[in-house]
């Protein structure tokens, strides 16, 4: 009961402090939303400069300069931008491949983004719908909504939403949260399908990069 009724209380301090401030975290999150995908954009170009993706040898360097811990900072971006949408996974999932490699590059994508997409179910499934709409955007919320009255329907728009590739998943995710569905039934649904989307991203992205960085060279 006494768990109950802090889970009740944070609810609504969270809630009320969305309403207050709403429009302001609308606004912050659309300017981290443009500096994020201009830092991917540049990220690209730099590595582009330094010559990241097609020599071995800069690679190596740049990875021993990075040190030990470079594939925990690129797990932390990754969840980052599964749980708050301010850099596109598009981008995000082939600089992991181009970087570390196919099969480590693969694995660091994968355990980072699972993370994130847990975290967005526990966060909606705690916070509810306000926190959703923050993130989301009233508009994406009120056309999707409709789907959660029926919980069959739900979940077979969520099982194609994470093995289609083209989906908003990470929105899936939260929204999953405001559903019925069980921990369990999401995370098997998630393990089963996010594999797809990652090989069509990390190698469709990565051949349409290289094709890109040809006609720059």
């Amino acid at each position: 009961m006494k768990k109950e009724h802090f889970d009740g209380s944070l609810k609504s301090m969270v809630n009320s402090f969305l309403i207050k401030y709403k429009k302001k975290f609308r606004f912050g999150l659309h300017i981290l939303n443009i500096v994020g995908i201009l830092g991917t954009i540049y990220g690209f170009y730099w590595c582009y400069q330094q010559q990241i993706f097609t020599s071995e040898i800069a690679l190596r360097n740049l990875l021993n300069a990075m040190g030990p811990r470079a594939p925990y900072g690129f797990m932390g971006i990754q969840i980052i931008q599964t749980v708050v949408p301010i850099m596109p996974g598009a981008l995000t999932i082939p600089m992991g491949t181009m970087i570390f490699g196919a099969g480590y590059g693969f694995f660091l994508n994968f355990v980072s983004i699972m993370i994130g997409s847990v975290l967005n179910f526990a966060i909606a499934r705690k916070l509810g719908r306000p926190f959703v709409e923050l993130l989301a955007g009233d508009k994406k919320i009120d056309r999707y909504i409709r789907w959660l009255d029926d919980p069959h329907r739900f979940d077979r728009l969520f099982t194609f939403g994470m093995f289609f590739p083209l989906s908003p998943a990470d929105f899936l995710c939260y929204l999953a949260g405001l559903s019925s569905i069980s921990f369990r039934k999401y995370f098997v649904i998630l393990a089963l399908g996010k594999p797809i989307t990652l090989l069509i991203y990390s190698y469709g992205m990565t051949e349409v990069l290289n094709v890109v960085f040809q006609i720059l060279g």
